[in-house]
């Protein structure tokens, strides 16, 4: 015996040919679609109607054949972050094609161009060496654990979610299972790195009397605008870029992936904008270290454990400590660079000792133990600056390679660097060659540094103005005196 629901429908068949029947069989359909719908709605809660609904619908759209395999990449790893995610998704907008028609747009600060990123309404296909993969953008839903945590609050579904926040799934051919885990992976890795440093705002970090601050790294200094001899500029480039590509060489003979720079020279040389310039260069932070406001071997240990990996770690003017000071030549110094050092100050003569010593300050051999020592190895891909005004002054101990590795001398204004000084001020024509080649000529018998023909060079917009000002600066300056520095060009 029939229902008396569905006889109407059922006795449709008998008769399907006909346009009547047909318009029969769509009614009777559409009465019990929406009976259904009813029934469902009145009868089975809204939690599990969705739980039910998510589970039909990962069924069909994840279906795949059995030679095919996925790997699930979520956000978070055990607590953690996922680092293969976010290079994902920094990878995948570059293989995205102009044939790929769902597509997120968008303009953040501190980035120039238009972003785009896919949405996950397609999948996007990669072709790496001889192998094809898909990538699909997935939704991780918190509804699987609906019966587990029934007192969960539930988010309504036309509440706006972050779809980038969730995970991706990677399927191949299951007979390139290790080529993906071994090459293509890496391949991604490598790229979002690639890709990090050409668009990451450099930071310089400053701690003094407590935790490292960060600002932004505005300097405006790079290799192509600092007045550098040009040899040496091409020297310093490329011991950096080999640093770069010694990875696997230091690890071969065991050393720390570090290099030490000294720069020295008299004050105004440009140490300053080369550190920027070697910074942008490298693409890396920069740690600006005060070893004044450091006041114990652990202390400075806790500091350098704090600066991260792919940065540069900055001594300024180390000639300043006495710690640091080139104990062979004591004599040669006052009995102030070598007083006892109570709470960062130095001791005056004759006052009497406290009642309890404050602690001392770092020492040299805290200092030596984390450039090559045990500590070393906290941190890799690293680069220690130390300047100095005064050379001489240093500890040999700290001097030697494996410490400083590359001594870099930035002495006075000379022909070849005052060109590129006089390009970055001045629209130089050539017109100006006479003038450009008589500053060439004084600054052959008078040391001056940078920023004293620097500072000429701005005094006028008319270049002929500029560098004339800086003619008669050079050729009034008392040749005998050789050294033009701050004190004298503040006297003239």
């Amino acid at each position: 015996m029939r229902p008396p629901m569905f006889g109407g429908f059922s006795s449709s068949f008998t008769n399907i040919g006909s346009a009547s029947s047909w318009f029969e069989i769509y009614a009777a359909f559409s009465t019990f679609m929406m009976l259904l719908r009813t029934a469902i709605n009145d009868l089975i809660p809204f939690k599990l109607r969705n739980f039910i609904i998510s589970k039909l619908s990962s069924f069909f759209t994840n279906y795949q054949p059995n030679n095919q395999v996925s790997l699930q990449i979520d956000q978070f790893w055990d607590g953690m972050t996922n680092h293969l995610y976010y290079a994902a998704k920094e990878y995948l907008p570059t293989k995205i094609s102009n044939t790929y028609k769902s597509l997120k747009v968008g303009k953040i600060s501190k980035h120039n161009n238009v972003l785009l990123a896919f949405d996950g309404k397609q999948v996007v296909t990669d072709e790496f060496e001889d192998i094809k993969v898909k990538w699909k953008l997935v939704e991780n839903s918190k509804e699987d654990d609906l019966f587990e945590n029934p007192k969960r609050e539930y988010k309504h579904h036309n509440k706006s979610k972050d779809y980038d926040e969730n995970g991706f799934v990677l399927s191949f051919d299951e007979k390139y299972r290790d080529k993906v885990m071994k090459k293509y992976i890496p391949h991604i890795l490598s790229t979002y790195e690639t890709i990090k440093a050409g668009n990451r705002t450099l930071k310089i970090h400053s701690m003094q009397n407590g935790p490292w601050k960060q600002s932004d790294l505005t300097h405006p200094a790079s290799f192509d605008s600092i007045a550098l001899d040009p040899d040496l500029k091409k020297d310093i480039i490329d011991d950096l870029d080999r640093f770069l590509r010694r990875k696997k060489l230091y690890q071969k003979v065991g050393k720390p992936w570090k290099r030490g720079y000294l720069l020295y020279g008299p004050p105004g040389t440009g140490k300053s904008s080369l550190i920027a310039a070697i910074a942008k260069h490298l693409k890396f932070d920069v740690y600006d270290l005060d070893l004044s406001s450091v006041f114990s071997n652990s202390e400075l240990m806790r500091a350098m454990r704090e600066t991260s990996n792919r940065s540069i770690v900055v001594f300024e003017d180390i000639d300043c400590h006495s710690e640091v000071l080139d104990r062979s030549k004591s004599d040669k110094f006052s009995d102030d660079d070598f007083s006892d050092t109570f709470g960062g100050g130095k001791m005056v003569k004759n006052m009497p000792m406290p009642m309890m010593p404050m602690p001392r300050k770092f020492t040299l051999s805290g200092l030596l133990n984390y450039m090559d020592g045990l500590w070393s190895s906290c941190g890799e891909e690293r680069i220690l600056i130390f300047t100095t005004n005064h050379k001489d002054k240093v500890d040999s101990a700290l001097l030697r390679p494996g410490r400083m590795d590359m001594h870099i001398h930035l002495s006075f204004l000379k022909g070849k660097a005052f060109r590129i000084l006089a390009s970055n001020y001045l629209d130089i024509e050539e017109q100006h060659g006479p003038l450009i080649e008589q500053i060439e000529e004084l600054l052959g018998k008078v040391d001056v540094t940078p920023a004293v023909a620097a500072e000429y060079l701005l005094r006028s917009e008319d270049p002929s103005v500029a560098l004339e000002a800086l003619v008669k600066f050079l050729q009034e300056t008392d040749i005998s005196k050789v050294t033009v520095n701050e004190e004298i060009y503040q006297k003239v």
